[in-house]
């Protein structure tokens, strides 16, 4: 049993939760969208210890197999996270590039599905994805060009291999907005870096927005977002 998954992040089980409690500053609710960042390995091999030790106390185990310390990067999820921030693993962007053309809705979804996974690593994703959503609308299915040319710049999106950086909350965010009548997109930066993106593809009313307006609701779903 976990507790409930409110954000983007891994929630910890019920029971590990219970008894580590009292260490939310080291240890949050979720991993690893809340993971406090470790201003050095010795404070990081502290943490640790006292994560440990509480367990062992409690007499609850971990398998060693599935365990990796002090590693510069490592695999999860399907992103390696890394003392460079976090990007797309290699084996999910090699599954993005050999995907066959959709033939139906299904597959359709299916690669919007995985796409949509990776979607703070691409820069105006739904509005580059929306041809393609949009064959999913009518009563039959149809390919069509601009469904093609979307397909083949998101994989090429993919293969640039964006880096997000680990967000400093004690330091000043930046944030960009842009707007169209096709869709909204949010870059959200820090001291230069790259944290994520945000995009979202207007609905047939927001389409008739003025321009300002459009650009004060990309404003306002940044900051939700």
């Amino acid at each position: 049993m976990v507790q409930k998954e409110e954000g983007g992040g891994i929630p910890i089980p019920v029971e590990v939760a219970k008894v580590l409690k009292e260490y939310s500053d080291v240890i949050p609710d979720e991993l690893p969208d809340g993971l406090p960042p470790n201003k050095s390995k010795e404070e990081h091999l502290q943490h640790l210890r006292i994560i440990l030790d509480v367990l062992r106390k409690e007499k609850l185990y971990a398998n060693l197999k599935k365990c990796s310390f002090m590693k510069e990067s490592l695999v999860f999820l399907g992103f390696i996270v890394s003392t460079e921030g976090i990007k797309i693993h290699s084996e999910k962007v090699r599954e993005i590039l050999e995907w066959p053309i959709p033939k139906s809705i299904i597959e359709v979804r299916s690669f919007h599905g995985l796409a949509t996974f990776y979607r703070k690593f691409i820069q105006n994703f739904s509005t580059i994805v929306a041809p393609i959503i949009d064959c999913t609308k009518g009563k039959e299915f149809m390919w069509t060009n601009e469904a093609e040319e979307s397909f083949k710049f998101l994989k090429k999106k993919v293969t640039e291999d964006p880096i997000l950086a680990l967000p400093d909350f004690k330091k000043v965010f930046e944030v960009d907005c842009d707007a169209s009548h096709v869709g909204i997109g949010v870059v959200l930066s820090q001291a230069g870096k790259l944290i994520t993106f945000f995009s979202e593809k207007l609905n047939e009313a927001r389409k008739n927005y003025s321009t300002y307006d459009l650009e004060f609701y990309a404003l306002v779903q940044a900051l939700r977002h």
